[in-house]
């Protein structure tokens, strides 16, 4: 509605402009014809007392130029120029061309041809990523193991990562933090529409050989979930290469201490269940607080197997979010201690990953 309303006022304003101007020139001057007629021959206004004086024409006020753009508390509306594009136009008016998803989420287009009106608005409009058609989806993707050639469905060959990257930056989309989707699931950030989310489990050693170089070349960000028992292993990353991940802005974040299934077993006593999950999940706290220089807030859950228990000793071990294996994106109103990741396998096809892309759910709301 804001649109609609925002656009209408624009073109009134254009409008009286315009009929102000014509309502103040003066008739258009056509050459000696058009010049006033002599008057005729007869008493002039000197010798007839009670003549009225003659009219005088008003001088036309002079026409102040349109401004540039218009302006209000929340948007500010501009005819486009030549040469004119999102990031420019973020920059000129929202002081960051990063912000260009704005402009073109906004007016739901990335191109602007000279004159076309655009809206550009100046603070979020929409945090919770809900409309009248439904709702946003974030979808977030989990990776495992990379090597040169494909083995297995969980052990993917760096040409394939690296075409799947290449093709989320040229249809843009915009990899953000995983801690940025905490921020729009708690309502505090709007998303652009195409959003996606990296992660990465285990904490194996070649995310750095492989798609380490891949990631900082497109300037993606990627959170790592590591299971503290992997780490020292020969083919797992150290605790030194997960540090210097943290300082170059990776996330590292808990994936348990052993990788088992945290649900409550069968033959399991209580007292013997609540040691385990107290190594499982507050064991790794203090563990990388000392090896990475901080804490993990955010669990994915081995294998991605959770019940109302796991969740409810999660939440007390201190963890803010936790994350399973489950293929659907997620909505500004996700569950934080049930986020759903989409796992990424080897045998997908460019165009199987990109059914994993969905980032709105059609759902009218009444």
């Amino acid at each position: 509605m804001a649109r609609v309303t925002f656009a209408r006022l624009l073109l009134l304003v254009v409008a009286v402009s315009v009929l102000a101007a014509c309502a103040a020139a003066p008739p258009p001057s056509t050459g000696a014809s058009a010049q006033p007629a002599a008057p005729a021959p007869g008493p002039t206004t000197a010798t007839r007392p009670n003549a009225p004086a003659p009219a005088v024409r008003p001088v036309p006020a002079p026409v102040e130029p349109l401004p540039e753009s218009f302006e209000s508390e929340d948007f500010v509306v501009v005819l486009a120029k030549g040469g004119d594009t999102a990031e420019s136009l973020a920059g000129r008016y929202l002081g960051d061309p990063s912000k260009a998803w704005m402009i073109e989420d906004y007016n739901q287009t990335a191109t602007f041809t000279p004159g076309r009106e655009v809206v550009i608005p100046k603070r979020p409009w929409n945090p919770a990523g809900v409309d009248p058609r439904g709702y946003q989806l974030v979808p977030i993707l989990c990776y495992h193991n990379m090597g040169a050639q494909t083995r297995g469905r969980l052990l993917m060959s760096a040409s394939a990562f690296d075409e799947q990257m290449r093709y989320l930056k040229r249809e843009g989309y915009h990899v953000i933090t995983l801690k940025q989707f905490l921020d729009f699931a708690s309502l505090r950030l709007q998303l652009p529409r195409k959003t996606v989310v990296l992660t990465f489990d285990d904490g194996w050693k070649s995310f750095k050989e492989f798609a380490y170089p891949t990631l900082k070349e497109l300037g993606f960000p990627a959170t790592l979930f590591i299971y503290t028992d992997f780490i020292g292993a020969r083919i797992a990353l150290s605790w030194a290469e997960l540090k210097d991940l943290a300082q170059d802005g990776f996330d590292i974040e808990a994936h348990s201490k052993t990788h088992e299934d945290m649900r409550k077993k069968p033959s399991e006593s209580e007292e013997d269940y609540n040691k385990r999950m107290q190594a499982e999940l507050v064991t790794p706290l203090a563990i990388f607080q000392q090896r990475v220089g901080q804490s993990p807030k955010i669990i994915a859950y081995p294998y991605g197997s959770h019940d109302d228990g796991v969740v409810k000793r999660t939440r007390e071990a201190g963890y803010i979010a936790a994350l399973d294996v489950r293929r659907q994106g997620n909505p500004s109103f996700t569950p934080l201690l049930t986020i759903h990741r989409a796992q990424i396998y080897s045998e997908m096809t460019l165009d199987d990953f990109a059914r994993n892309l969905t980032t709105f759910s059609e759902e009218a709301i009444r």
